[in-house]
């Protein structure tokens, strides 16, 4: 029966967002910086919110060992001192791209689907059972394949990106399959009903979703509201 839920898990991997129109054609070097820098930007307003959700998740997690492990997602991201972390290392990536941190920061980028979508998910992971915000992280599964593909496409066709800052992508190489398989391991531990099976593969479909309609707005463009000041 384990075998038949990973299975049902791992086939969402053919909703992963490696898979939209807009991966593939930075994938096949066919993005224009101005496409490059409007992705880093958005992109950064979900890698900010990571741990957000992961911080929801220990919040819930009534388990000490859990607990435990799942905290160093948030070190990851966080960093453990000012110029460290998952965030820096977008920050520096952004910069690559041509876009200050400061812009990054103020987040004066960010659509409103993308900001919509992020937040859906932070929320997500604060109300649903902790194991169902556990599964929704399983997109780390499709991960480290794409990242592979990313990272020699934008070395390859965009030789105007410092290739330093492409840290992120690196190191994700090495955290994503560890964040991954502890992930797994313990939505097969604790998911043993056919009802929690089916929660977890709607969580984990959730998120393809949420990644999925974020590259929708940043393929599409600016279609920010101008004007007013809040």
């Amino acid at each position: 029966m384990s075998e038949q839920f990973v299975a049902r898990l791992r086939a969402q991997g053919t909703r992963y967002h490696n898979l939209h129109p807009f991966h593939q054609r930075m994938d096949a070097g066919e993005l224009s910086r101005e496409e490059l820098q409007r992705w880093v930007a958005n992109r950064f307003y979900y890698q900010k919110c990571i741990p957000l959700k992961d911080a929801a998740i220990l919040a819930n997690c009534p388990e000490v060992e859990v607990r435990r492990e799942w905290v160093q997602r948030i070190i990851d991201h966080d960093g453990t001192a000012d110029g460290t972390g998952g965030i820096e290392s977008w920050l520096a990536l952004g910069e690559a791209l041509g876009v200050p941190r400061d812009e990054l920061v103020s987040e004066r980028r960010v659509l409103p689907a993308v900001r919509y979508a992020v937040d859906a998910y932070v929320n997500f992971a604060r109300r649903k059972p902790w194991i169902e915000a556990v599964a929704s992280s399983l997109t780390e599964l499709f991960g480290p394949g794409a990242i592979r593909v990313r990272l020699d496409a934008l070395e390859r066709h965009y030789g105007w990106i410092d290739s330093a800052g492409l840290e992120y992508f690196r190191t994700r190489l090495v955290q994503a399959p560890r964040d991954a398989q502890y992930a797994l391991d313990l939505t097969v531990e604790r998911c043993r009903t056919p009802e929690q099976q089916d929660a977890a593969v709607a969580a984990l479909r959730f998120k393809t979703e949420v990644l999925w309609v974020q590259l929708d707005a940043i393929e599409r463009g600016d279609t920010q509201p101008h004007g007013g000041v809040a």
